[in-house]
């Protein structure tokens, strides 16, 4: 007799904030099919995240170069997909999501990207430009549920990092030197880094808000950042004049999910590691620009967002470079913020308990 179980194929190429929020979709799949295998196709630089779901089943990656194609092809067939969610709609996507064979195949109709590929798919989600902006991103990608008839029951979105990495963690800031177990003194994690240079707020400010808070509020401060950003840490620890703990081993997705529990407060820009901090629990002040809060703030109740006022005051001579309006990823909206607005914030979730 065959597995009644659905086998389930949800595929979402990039990037790290974008595969975490799907942890939307598949907390409501497993509530409705509790038996069902929920496996993720992404980009293999983003695969480690989905190892801290527990709704995942597996994580699947594409090739890496022509060769591995056939082989791929062979295996997504094999595994017998009742089911495919394409979340993107791409060229690649499509014909991945047509070659399954899966009887159930939907993606979306999206007002300002045209629904393509037809003969790929089974059923389609329409979603409207004005329903779009206007609502969380999980908001959308919960939308396409609707395409195979299950309900929307459940907004949340969690990680649960693992024995191994907290125990790595524990191995990397467990002495009595670090101070980062020392529960007599509020800690606030930094990450300065953004896939964007034109999102970064300046190392100078970030260096001023690292003083005052550990001048005036005997906060400790640890750094960490990803990979090509151990230029701006030490920038702003140039600027700084009290002591910054940098973190500077380089942490799996998994371990750097297990050190954000360690901490009261996330500081850090849009981006996907502010998404991991939200959804293992570690509250967040996030410093956005001119990109759209509403789709991408960071998920719950106990996070703020910091950001300009839209339509953004254009810089000019002070930008570092010319910005682009109406392009988040390369407009200097996020300088607007200045350090005392910052400071505030996080002296108030401090004061609060967050």
């Amino acid at each position: 007799m065959a597995d009644a179980a659905p086998n389930v194929l949800l595929i979402r190429r990039r990037y790290l904030g974008d595969i975490v929020l799907l942890g939307s979709v598949l907390r409501n799949l497993r509530l409705h099919w509790p038996d069902a295998h929920l496996k993720v196709l992404t980009e293999s630089a983003y695969a480690g995240v989905l190892a801290l779901n527990p709704d995942v089943t597996a994580a699947l990656t594409f090739p890496r170069s022509a060769i591995g194609w056939p082989g791929f092809i062979g295996a997504l067939r094999r595994a017998r997909f009742t089911h495919v969610l394409d979340f993107d709609n791409t060229d690649k996507t499509a014909l991945v999501t047509r070659v399954t064979g899966a009887a159930v195949r939907v993606t979306f109709d999206r007002e300002t990207n045209p629904f393509r590929h037809r003969w790929a798919y089974t059923g389609h989600a329409a979603v409207t430009n004005a329903f779009y902006t206007s609502h969380h991103i999980t908001e959308t990608y919960l939308s396409l549920l609707s395409a195979i008839s299950v309900p929307a029951v459940t907004r949340e979105v969690r990680l649960t990092p693992r024995p191994a990495d907290q125990s790595a963690i524990a191995s990397l800031t467990g002495s009595p030197k670090s101070g980062i177990e020392n529960r007599k003194f509020k800690r606030i994690l930094l990450h300065p880094g953004s896939r964007s240079a034109f999102r970064l707020w300046p190392a100078e400010r970030f260096a001023e808000v690292c003083d005052r808070l550990q001048d005036e509020l005997g906060v400790q401060v640890f750094v960490v950042s990803g990979p090509g950003e151990a230029a701006l840490v030490k920038q702003i620890r140039e600027h700084a004049r009290t002591h910054l703990i940098a973190l500077e081993q380089r942490l799996t997705v998994g371990q750097f999910a297990a050190l954000l529990t360690h901490f009261d407060l996330f500081l850090c820009h849009d981006s996907g590691p502010m998404h991991i901090a939200a959804a293992v629990g570690t509250p967040v002040v996030a410093l956005f620009g001119s990109q759209n809060a509403v789709i991408w703030h960071p998920l719950g109740d106990r996070h703020t967002v910091l950001q300009t006022s839209l339509p953004c005051a254009c810089l000019g001579a002070e930008a570092p470079t010319p910005c682009v309006k109406g392009d988040s990823y390369r407009s200097y909206c996020v300088r607007k913020l200045d350090a005392t607005l910052v400071f505030d914030t996080l002296k108030t979730k401090l004061a609060n308990h967050v």
